[in-house]
């Protein structure tokens, strides 16, 4: 079973939606997130809890900050945004191999000049975060696809 990351700054946001999705699409990885300032054991952002409840994920989240345990356990870090990569191939430069924009590692296109970033929804509408949610949601499918590619292929 494949160990999964997410990461984003303040582990209340981006990387708890795409955690939950994933965990809540499919039951045969293992998935945590962190946040590179996250403060331990807070809880994801009200309007991160109420996107997630419409679309019938129940979030339970505490917040906790990236850390060499946590590079460790993952097979693949994926990281909200290019910013955040840099940081922890700084920080953590043994596991560069491992990290990625979430974007990144799933575009097709490896020369695309577009953003590999996915906006902060913090502070914005609850309109935001569903924006946010939608485009997490269409990226964790994107993965799975990618994911159960992979696996046929090695077997």
């Amino acid at each position: 079973m494949q160990n999964i990351l997410f990461v984003c700054t303040g582990n209340t946001c981006r990387s708890p939606m795409a955690e939950a999705l994933l965990k809540h699409k499919n039951k045969n990885v293992n998935v945590q997130s962190a946040g590179l300032f996250a403060c331990r054991g807070g809880t994801a952002n009200p309007n991160t809890v109420q996107v997630l409840k419409e679309k019938g994920i129940l979030c339970e989240h505490r917040t906790q900050q990236m850390n060499k345990t946590l590079a460790e356990w993952a097979d693949l870090i994926l990281t909200m945004t290019s910013s955040h990569k840099q940081m922890i191939h700084v920080e953590f430069p043994e596991y560069a191999s491992k990290v990625h924009t979430f974007k990144q590692f799933l575009e097709e296109d490896k020369k695309s000049t577009g953003s590999f970033d996915i906006s902060d929804p913090y502070g914005g509408s609850i309109e935001t975060y569903r924006q946010t949610m939608l485009e997490l949601e269409t990226l964790v499918d994107k993965l799975i696809k990618k994911m159960n590619h992979i696996e046929r292929e090695e077997s």
